[in-house]
């Protein structure tokens, strides 16, 4: 497989991730690919949305897609020797979780966990993308490359799906609000080698 050079993928986030990341994460990379697991396990279910017709019927292909990716990881686990370990607490997620709006109509409600999984889908990309570029595992590199292009997909998925349910404008805002509010989240978490995020 021919990659791209390696500066052409950008993304909209705020605040890039901590150069120390990386560096400790390819010191961990069974640490990283089990909570990777864990990460793509959540995905798949967080985009079943059971009360909107419209949703189910466009995302049913991302829930195959992140369940995919669930066992092409369990895959590169296996083929290293690794063994799936105990899931670990997400204090990314958990962040991200106080600083979405409750309460409001059903529709504020929906965009809110759309442009929620969007960030995640971002941040996500974004590691994958620094994986990438710097584990020296090339058959890692690649399949780091894959999934990167993969979730890029999914967050400008998400974040269209937004605009469904409310105006563009509304959507807009409250995501430039949300992209702020990550990044805050991202200055204030540990750097830590055995988390995704």
């Amino acid at each position: 497989m021919t990659l791209p050079a390696k500066d052409k993928f950008t993304l909209g986030l705020e605040l890039p991730t901590d150069p120390r990341w990386v560096n400790i994460a390819e010191k961990n990379i069974e640490d990283i690919l089990v909570d990777h697991a864990y990460c793509e396990q959540k995905a798949a279910s967080s985009c079943i949305y059971p009360e909107k017709e419209k949703l189910v019927n466009l995302l049913t292909p991302v829930v195959a897609e992140e369940w995919g990716h669930f066992e092409r990881v369990i895959e590169e686990l296996q083929k290293r020797g690794f063994k799936l370990g105990k899931q670990r607490k997400d204090a990314y997620v958990e962040a991200l979780n106080k600083v979405i709006r409750k309460g409001g109509s059903r529709e504020q409600q929906l965009v809110e966990k759309l442009l929620m999984n969007a960030l995640i889908e971002a941040r996500s990309a974004e590691r994958f993308k620094l994986l990438w570029k710097n584990i020296p595992d090339q058959q890692l590199a690649v399949f780091y490359y894959e999934l990167m292009v993969s979730e890029a997909g999914h967050y400008k998925n998400f974040l269209q799906l937004a605009k469904e349910y409310l105006p563009e404008e509304v959507v807009e805002a409250r995501w430039r609000e949300l992209l702020e509010q990550e990044a805050e989240i991202m200055r204030n978490l540990e750097v830590r080698g055995d988390r995704m995020h």
